[in-house]
């Protein structure tokens, strides 16, 4: 096994910025940077370690970059209070889905996740660990308005983001034309709509489209779905956080796929 460096992290490297060269994420925690490890499909280009953590590792990929360096080296690598717990890596970003992809065989067991101008990296890295528990067929969102790939969100994804195919479209309202085509029943969740999600689910492949958090889907977006649902929550609280909403959705999906 070929593995150069493993040295010290230089003075140039540690004043380098915290977010990583440009266009190049820099992902950190065991569980983004394990998987993006093990993702053939992944571009690496250098692995920051701490000793210990980096014996933890095991075998790494051939040719891989590696500079040793203790907790605070790391910590300059990555945004304030990041949990690193020893292990930053810099990659190229991933290879989006071609939504055509998403569609080739649809699957009421393999539910699409569709975002409108969901913004929080974390909130989108949490829905892609959801996505990844409950078999969607992977995440689609807009180019635009929607967070690009960094460490909070791999972090929050928890090795999801090398698992969930996420394609990224010029338009929404098109793509979601698309995805009824290929025929997928469009689900919105809306907190004020009538009808339970239970009830608006159908038997075959679903859609869940959800929007951000306070606005909700657009307008336009509203106008591209087959029917509206809402979760069961009380009136105890005003509304769900959108990750958590749509954990609750894709379980709903999965016990009725099972149920069938």
């Amino acid at each position: 096994m070929a593995i150069m460096g493993r040295r010290p992290l230089p003075r140039s490297q540690r004043a380098r910025s915290r977010d990583g060269a440009a266009g190049k994420p820099r992902l950190y925690g065991r569980h983004a940077v394990r998987a993006a490890l093990a993702n053939p499909a992944r571009r690496l280009r250098t692995l920051f370690a701490t000793p210990d953590a980096l014996a933890a590792l095991g075998p790494l990929p051939a040719g891989l970059a590696v500079q040793s360096g203790d907790a605070a080296d790391l910590a300059r690598l990555v945004p304030a209070d990041a949990p690193h717990q020893g292990l930053v890596l810099e990659v190229e970003p991933l290879a989006g889905a071609w939504l055509e992809d998403l569609l080739d065989a649809p699957s009421p067991e393999r539910p699409l996740v569709v975002l409108d101008q969901v913004t929080d990296p974390q909130n989108v890295g949490a829905i892609l660990r959801s996505a990844a528990a409950f078999g969607a067929a992977g995440l689609v969102t807009q180019d635009r308005n929607t967070p690009s790939e960094t460490g909070a969100l791999a972090r929050a994804a928890a090795g999801a983001l090398e698992l969930v195919p996420w394609a990224r479209v010029t338009n929404l309202a098109r793509a979601l034309e698309d995805i009824a085509e290929a025929g997928f029943w469009r689900v919105g969740l809306a907190g004020e709509a009538g009808a339970l999600l239970a009830d608006a689910l159908p038997a075959g492949p679903v859609a869940l489209v959800l929007g951000a958090e306070g606005e909700g889907m657009r307008h336009n977006t509203r106008a591209h779905v087959d029917s509206l649902a809402r979760l069961p929550i009380t009136d105890a609280v005003e509304s769900l956080n959108v990750s958590v909403a749509a954990a609750v959705a894709l379980y709903a999906v999965r016990t009725r796929a099972a149920g069938r």
